[in-house]
């Protein structure tokens, strides 16, 4: 598969303003123990999908995606603005189990060794 630098460049600026807007600006108490995750970009730079988790176990995911949903307009303003994009990217947002997954594989691992 063929690298997308460009792609590769406005989706890591995308993740460090977006981690910058919900750790500063956004005072949704839904969005607290969000973290961006990851960013990928489509080959046309016109889909941001955005992946976050819920850190501390706090919240549940469904209203942390009700957040995200609610606040979609004024994070894409924000980005607008930093970003300096001729075209904003649509800003979609998912919950990365990746973290998750990794915790329950662990907890296997050590279910085994203490057997």
């Amino acid at each position: 598969m063929k690298s997308f630098p460009r792609a590769d460049r406005v989706a890591a600026q995308i993740q460090k303003v977006l981690s910058e807007v919900l750790k500063k600006k956004i005072k949704d108490p839904r969005l607290d123990m969000a973290v961006v995750t990851g960013v990928k970009m489509s080959r046309d730079i016109k889909t941001a999908i955005v992946y976050y988790t819920v850190s501390g176990g706090k919240g549940s995911k469904d209203e942390v995606a009700k957040g995200f949903q609610d606040a979609r307009g004024y994070i894409k303003r924000v980005l607008a603005s930093q970003l300096g994009l001729r075209y904003m990217p649509e800003v979609k947002f998912f919950y990365d189990a990746s973290i998750d997954y990794g915790a329950h594989i662990d907890n296997l691992i050590r279910s085994i060794h203490s057997d």
